[in-house]
């Protein structure tokens, strides 16, 4: 599909386990369901933590991942600025088990929407400045750890000792430090995430809205 224009870009911040994901994928899904094309698409932060290869798998067992300095976030700006332009690019793929970045890439078309999710989408000033429309997903943090450990034990091999451990050590801490500040960017703050079922009847009506004028050839935002 030809873009025309630059796309749109969303920012959806919040906490690990918070739900953004989830907000990200049913907003997607619904839009590209209804329009009967691919007109949104997705990006994760977490493509972009930096590759490890030269630790070891222990070294990289303890690497702050919450940290702003575990993310490469000049090449995340870098591909935004490229898809701005119509450009393709090449996203990094991410493999939790190894805490490592993996070899292969994921060739991303820019479409007319954008839905960049990740825990410190907000913090980074320059990514931030891209964004169209932030988005804080507010939950509370007992929540999320729950939500934090049936995934990470069950979809990335971690054990629950390990889990609560960085837990306690870094993502809290960190959440305070780094992430929450940014909520204080957001344009909208959702609280419960992706069951939120008026919030995302509010951000569909919205990427909808965008989309019937584009296709109108007015401006929308």
């Amino acid at each position: 599909m030809e873009v025309l224009k630059k796309p749109i870009f969303i920012g959806i911040a919040g906490a690990s386990g918070s739900g953004k994901s989830l907000l990200a994928s049913q907003l997607r899904d619904s839009i590209n369901n209804e329009f009967g094309e691919e007109q949104v698409k997705t990006i994760n932060e977490d493509c972009y933590y930096r590759c490890r290869d030269g630790l070891s798998f222990a070294e990289r067992e303890l690497v702050n991942y919450d940290h702003p300095d575990a993310f490469e976030h000049d090449l995340l700006f870098q591909h935004l600025s490229q898809l701005s332009a119509g450009k393709s690019v090449k996203i990094p793929k991410y493999d939790y088990s190894q805490h490592n970045r993996s070899k292969d890439v994921t060739c991303f078309e820019p479409v007319e929407v954008i839905l960049l999710e990740g825990i410190l989408i907000l913090h980074h000033a320059e990514v931030r400045q891209l964004l169209d429309l932030k988005i804080f997903v507010d939950v509370d943090l007992d929540v999320c750890l729950s939500r934090r450990l049936i995934r990470d034990i069950n979809e990335r091999g971690r054990t629950l000792d390990s889990v609560l451990e960085q837990y306690h050590k870094t993502v809290r801490p960190m959440f305070h430090e780094f992430l929450e500040p940014g909520k204080k960017h957001a344009d909208i703050v959702v609280p419960c995430g992706g069951q939120n079922r008026a919030a995302i009847s509010i951000l569909e009506n919205h990427i909808k809205a965008i989309l019937t004028a584009d296709s109108c050839g007015t401006e929308c935002i």
